[in-house]
């Protein structure tokens, strides 16, 4: 079925956690300065992220949260 959360669809490129900038994480919806950070961060000590689940390893991320940024991301 319709997945329920995707609402209005963007027509923008999904963003790449591998190789987005803090600014550019700070512009999804969910995500504010400090969890731009957080993520940049976790990239930088795991060497990146493998899927879209991995952002839920990052702390302040929960599974409501990434529900919501799924939607914007591309791993």
């Amino acid at each position: 079925g319709a997945d329920p959360g995707t609402g209005g669809a963007e027509p923008e490129q999904p963003v790449s956690l591998s190789t987005a900038t803090a600014e550019q994480l700070d512009q999804l919806d969910g995500v504010g300065p400090e969890t731009a950070r957080k993520i940049i961060e976790y990239r930088s000590a795991h060497g990146g992220f493998r899927s879209i689940d991995e952002l839920g390893d990052v702390p302040g991320i929960g599974p409501k949260r990434l529900e919501t940024l799924s939607g914007q991301l591309q791993p």
